[in-house]
């Protein structure tokens, strides 16, 4: 019966259905068939739809669809390619696509066959996991464009590309190869696209390229090239892109690369450049950016006014001289940070500017008013300068500011009383000036302010009451000033830090501040605050660090969690649990321990009645409402839905359950508590031990719909396979909440080891392949899959160790189960943990794969220095970067328990510790990628 069914479909297939649309040919149709019992994918199914033009990422020559154009496989998650050849058998085939996928090799047989399609146009490998080295395209006579990027291809590119004759565009970025740049493109020389960035190319860049003279774009980022810039660039006169950031390229720029009237963008950073280049005001140029060279002397004015510039960006280098008074009208983000320009800050408008960032430079004089006549100013940036004098009041009518960072220059006066004008700022930091006066009270009308720094300052009066009402304040900064009085409610979703150290507070420490159940960091050292510590402290939630240092505090410091540093040194009167309590003196000591020994004796008395009574009466009833309750609380959840993820019989065969929610079911198997989920462990009746991760599904942020949506994207998750990354092996659906299995890994976080009793059991060996493991994980996470997976929560609590050289990443399932947009615009929910919060999510508002490199880096420099990301109220990164700018001081930034084992281990964490500096870097487009992060960890050792 079957077989005459399908005997009849293929009737209908290849009779019928010919007479009705009467198109494609009956070859390329049973080849068709053929590959799609291979892929055996719902996307290309002939029971579902006969008609192959119809399928996914099929393409025919409408309208008389007689022959297949272009096939897109691109995401469907194939891993097996030997069906690839059989595709070649379509000779009317123009494009093949097969990005997204998981093949690691192509087969040889595909090279020839499809080479011999003279039509075939486009081929795009892209987003896979190929291995080895180039393949050689000898037949490949018409295809005009190749793309093999973000693979794992390695060696050394000679003449493997000589025969494509007609190639137009070159994609091999993101790869390992090594050796020169190839300069033999094609025998025709009509390349216009070359992008080879992120590979391990070295020696100088060939100045045959410039003899391609169709080139409109060229990027070269992200490798280890030196030498100069090829004089040849110069006649590349339709060129529109020149990438050559993060090599070791120096010298001067050629005179007339700035000249080619075609050129639109021109990114030179992270290089040794010393010369800064002459520019054509008619020109093109949108784009310069030369940022982190070596470039001394003054900026000649006529470099900032191209007609057409939008963005400038000269920070980081050695630049002297006045800011330029004259820009282009067209320009909208300016950068020239971190230089030594001195001066004073120009006294003029600049009406299209957006972003002006002139921090870290020796420029001096007051704060103009005329810069309050730029209306489109979203970001102004003047920290670390000399300038003094008054805000002025003009300042209040850039209502578009969103950033305003005016910290460590020599200000003074008081703080505008309308500064709650600028109610688009989601970033005030005006922090060590010599300001003074009251912070003024309508400050709270900039509601969507998220970090707010008034610290080390001369402010006097009070805290306003209407703080509390920054709804989506996420760090608060007074200490250091002079206030004093009643501690206000704060903003509840409070959650980085905050500082009130340094002030003149005094009483007890205040309940208002009992709300605060998201905040890590808490500093009211060096007041007066006095009385006993309050037990509320204790149970925040989140709590990571709490600085009670130099109070008048006394009694017993209550009980905090394990994971809470709590610092009490100057309170002498003040005692932790495990402390001994002060000696008696002489005289009072009988009279004490008669006092004492008699209401002991009292209290024993009273609890043994009570014991007698509750024995009696547990007897004479059956069961009460305390009773109920309990058996309420360890009843395991109901499962309503559960499955396996994984393909592992081992793991099938183990994980049972039942028994799962019986262990969840009790707080004595919870073993880790994060931001978002709690871990248990479950032992299974086999003996085997798994992390049971318990996400509360009732919670807003976690609500994705329905649990199908759920479903599909742990289902994803769970067919990702890489032995750095925790990834799920089933789920369980109870009626709120949601539970992931995973393998269990017996020591603990790396944040328990590296900061707990286990430190010296972490080497440099241990701690370097820490590095590579973590390093490999997230690599894979940006760059393995259709779509990068981004981590919200990076940190050494979000890392498990298998072993002590066997790092795994976790909660890679939040990017994909959170929903940002049910926090009210807060980001405190995605903001990650203090410490390792890259600065610019404090007005992104959103996680980046910027934002994970700079997470690392925070790793890698505990794993270097030994400390915390947070120690004493001050960030790791932050103290990191201040002490480095002193080459002879590098040694003093690491853990000297482990650099003085070796002078070769002393070697390997100085080069590490580059690395991590690079990471951290305060400019997310000057951090390198992950795979780029992983090379340069690999190449110490």
């Amino acid at each position: 019966m079957k077989s005459s069914i399908y005997g009849i479909s293929f009737f209908f297939l290849f009779c019928i259905f010919p007479l009705v649309s009467g198109q494609l040919a009956s070859n390329q149709s049973n080849t068709m068939i053929t590959v799609s019992h291979q892929l055996a994918n719902s996307s290309w199914n002939v029971e579902k739809e006969q008609n192959p033009c119809l399928w996914d990422g099929v393409t025919c020559n409408a309208p008389h669809n007689d022959s297949i154009l272009s096939l897109s496989l691109s995401g469907f998650g194939l891993s097996n390619s030997s069906f690839l050849p059989l595709l070649c058998q379509i000779n009317s085939l123009q494009s093949l696509d097969f990005s997204s996928n998981l093949f690691n090799s192509i087969p040889v047989e595909f090279f020839n066959t499809c080479g011999e399609i003279d039509g075939l146009k486009s081929l795009n490998f892209s987003k896979n996991k190929l291995v080895g080295s180039l393949p050689t395209f000898q037949k490949f006579v018409g295809l005009e464009s190749l793309d093999l990027s973000f693979n794992s291809l390695n060696g050394s590119i000679d003449s493997q590309l000589n025969g494509l004759s007609a190639l137009k565009s070159l994609n091999l970025s993101f790869n390992n190869f090594t050796g020169s740049v190839p300069s033999r493109l094609g025998k025709s020389r009509i390349l216009e696209q070359l992008e080879l960035s992120m590979n391990r190319f070295t020696g100088e860049i060939a100045s045959e390229i410039g003899e391609h003279g169709n080139l409109i774009k060229i990027d070269l980022s992200g490798n280890h090239l030196n030498g100069y810039i090829p004089e040849s660039f110069v006649n590349l006169t339709k060129l529109e892109t020149l990438i050559l950031s993060s090599n070791q390229l120096h010298g001067a720029i050629p005179a007339g690369l700035l000249g080619i009237t075609t050129l639109q963008r021109f990114s030179a950073n992270q290089n040794n450049f010393v010369g800064l280049p002459s520019i054509n005001t008619s020109m093109s140029l949108k784009i310069l950016d030369l940022s982190y060279n070596k470039i001394t002397g003054r900026i000649l004015p006529q470099l900032l006014l191209g007609s057409n510039l939008q963005t400038v960006d000269l920070s980081y280098n050695m630049l002297t001289g006045p800011v330029p008074v004259t820009i282009s009208s067209s320009l909208v983000r300016l950068r020239l940070g971190s230089n030594n320009l001195s001066g004073p800050i120009p006294s003029v408008s600049w009406p299209s500017l957006t972003y002006l960032e002139l921090d870290n430079n020796s420029l001096t004089g007051t704060i103009p008013p005329q810069i309050g006549s730029n209306p489109k100013l979203a970001l102004l940036n003047l920290a670390q300068n000399k300038l003094n004098g008054i805000l002025p009041d003009e300042l209040l009518n850039l209502t578009q500011l969103e950033v305003l960072k005016l910290q460590l220059n020599k200000l003074s006066g008081e703080i505008p009383n309308q500064i709650g004008r600028l109610n688009m700022l989601s970033v005030l930091n005006i922090s060590w000036n010599s300001l003074n006066g009251i912070i003024p009270p309508s400050i709270s009308n900039c509601g969507k302010l998220i970090n707010l720094n008034l610290q080390n300052n001369g402010l006097t009066g009070l805290i306003p009451d209407a703080i509390g009402n920054l709804k989506f304040l996420l760090e608060l900064r007074l200490g250091e000033n002079k206030l004093h009085g009643r501690i206000p409610d704060m903003p509840q979703k409070l959650q980085i830090s905050l500082n009130l150290s340094f002030n003149n507070f005094d009483g007890p420490i205040p309940k208002t501040l009992s709300e605060l159940n998201d905040l890590e960091v808490l500093d009211l050292s060096n007041n007066s605050f006095s009385g006993e510590v309050p037990d509320f402290l204790g149970i925040l939630s989140s709590l990571s660090q709490l600085v009670l240092s130099n109070n008048q505090l006394y009694g017993v410091l209550p009980q905090f969690k394990r994971n809470v540093s709590v610092y009490i040194d100057g309170n002498p009167q003040l005692h932790r649990p495990q402390d001994h309590p002060p000696v008696l003196s002489k005289k009072g000591k009988s009279v004490g321990v008669t006092i004492v020994i008699t209401f002991a004796a009292a209290v024993l008395a009273v609890v043994v009645v009570a014991i007698v009574f509750l024995l009696i009466s547990r007897r004479l009833s059956k069961v009460n409402e305390e009773q109920l309750q309990s058996l309420e609380v360890l009843s395991p959840p109901r499962v309503i839905q559960g499955k396996m993820l994984t393909a592992n019989g081992v793991h099938r065969s183990n994980i049972d359950f039942t028994k799962a929610m019986e262990a969840v079911a009790s707080p004595a198997n919870i073993v880790l508590k994060t931001r978002f989920s709690t871990y248990y462990k479950a032992m299974m009746p086999s003996e085997a031990s798994y992390y049971v991760k318990k996400l509360n599904w009732s919670d807003k942020i976690f609500q994705l719909g329905s649990p199908d949506k759920f479903e599909q994207e742990i289902e994803a998750l769970g067919k990702l396979s890489n032995s750095n990354i925790m990834i799920p092996l089933a789920y369980v659906l109870t009626v709120d909440s949601a539970y992931l299995f995973y393998e269990f890994s017996p020591k603990g976080t790396l944040y328990d080891i590296l900061h707990g009793s286990l430190k010296s059991s972490l080497d440099w060996a241990s701690r370097y392949s820490i590095a590579v493991g973590v390093a490999q994980g997230l690599a894979f996470l940006h760059g393995s899959t259709s779509s990068p997976i981004l981590l919200i929560d990076l940190s050494s609590r979000s890392i498990v160790l298998k072993s002590l050289k066997e790092p795994q990443v976790g909660d890679i399932e939040l990017c994909k189960v959170i929903d940002p947009s049910k926090s009210n615009g807060s980001l405190s929910t995605v903001a990650g943990s203090v410490g390792y919060i890259p600065p610019e999510y404090a007005y992104t508002m959103r996680v980046t794969m910027a934002g994970n490199v700079y997470s690392f880096g925070v790793v890698l420099l505990e794993l270097l220095t030994g400390k915390a990301a947070v120690s004493e109220g001050t960030e790791l990164a932050k103290w990191v970067l201040s002490n480095s700018v002193r080459p002879n001081k590098l040694d003093h930034i690491l853990d000297f328990s482990i650099s003085r084992t070796s002078l070769v281990v002393r070697n390997q964490m100085l080069a590490v510790l580059k690395v991590a500096l690079a990471c951290v870097s305060v400019s997310p487009e000057s951090r390198p990628k992950m795979k780029s992060v992983l090379r340069m960890i690999l190449n110490v050792r």
